[in-house]
């Protein structure tokens, strides 16, 4: 397992954490997410000889501790700036604790896009040639 390269594509996930509470809204994201995806799984089908999918499910694992943690330590200001996430976390059973339900569902959004990252990563490494190494 390359640890080096999960970390390093994991910052993705820490730039995305921040731009998310600044810059990028919500009906923008999705599409940020693809490309980042699409990269990702270029480079981890160019540098990884194996374990396609567990790099991709790993590298979004480390992006949901990354995301998870900004939006909670930055929440004042990132709730302002996303009213459709906050009027659906109001609704949820944990509403009255939002900080407490998205350390919950963090962790749930990080699997599920792991699993699609990490199916990136395997389609990628059947059509990207390696790197001699």
């Amino acid at each position: 397992m390359n640890w080096s390269l999960i970390f390093k594509l994991s910052l993705f996930g820490l730039a995305m954490a921040f731009a998310t509470v600044y810059f990028i809204p919500s009906n923008v994201e999705p599409f940020c997410w693809l490309a980042i995806f699409i990269i990702c799984a270029y480079i981890i089908a160019k540098n990884c000889s194996s374990d396609y999918f567990l790099t991709g499910l790993l590298v979004s694992l480390v992006n949901c501790v990354w995301i998870t943690a900004i939006h909670i330590l930055l929440f004042k200001t990132y709730m302002p700036n996303h009213p459709m996430e906050a009027a659906n976390m109001a609704k949820c059973p944990m509403g009255n604790h939002p900080r407490r339900m998205m350390l919950v569902v963090g962790p749930i959004v990080g699997v599920i896009s792991g699993l699609v990252l990490g199916l990136f990563s395997f389609i990628a490494s059947k059509f990207i040639k390696k790197s001699a190494v």
